[in-house]
């Protein structure tokens, strides 16, 4: 690490390029979750060494797009956990149909009687 500190910008890339070439090489080949924002951040850490930008500026800018990275990570894990949440409400708490009880003493005359006694196949129910 000491002679990394003392090392000049443009060395430090090189080293940086080469351990990038030594875990290309060596690495085991494990496909990563595919992130659209860690791809674009992938992207511009290479444009800004391709550009010969110092290495205190390409850790501070990586340090900013990591912490955006896991920031927008947060966010989108914190929505689906919302939609998730909201989905299983929706079917668990589906309304529930009273059974139906005959009422223990029915309350008027024959039209409401009528309709709780069985009615006969073919028989008109009005």
């Amino acid at each position: 690490m000491r002679k990394l500190e003392l090392m000049p910008d443009d060395r430090l890339n090189q080293v940086v390029d080469y351990i990038d070439f030594l875990e290309s090489k060596y690495a085991p080949r494990v496909q990563p979750n595919s992130n659209p924002i860690r791809t674009l951040a992938e992207g511009v850490e290479s444009t800004l060494r391709a550009g010969k930008v110092s290495a205190n500026a390409i850790s501070g800018t990586m340090s900013i797009m990591n912490k955006a990275v896991g920031a927008i990570s947060e966010v989108a894990a914190a929505g689906k956990s919302v939609a998730t949440g909201i989905m299983g409400a929706a079917t668990s708490s589906a309304p529930a149909s009273q059974p139906a009880t005959p009422a223990d003493n029915p309350r008027g005359g024959p039209h409401e009687l009528g309709s709780q006694l069985p009615h006969t196949p073919g028989e008109d129910q009005k």
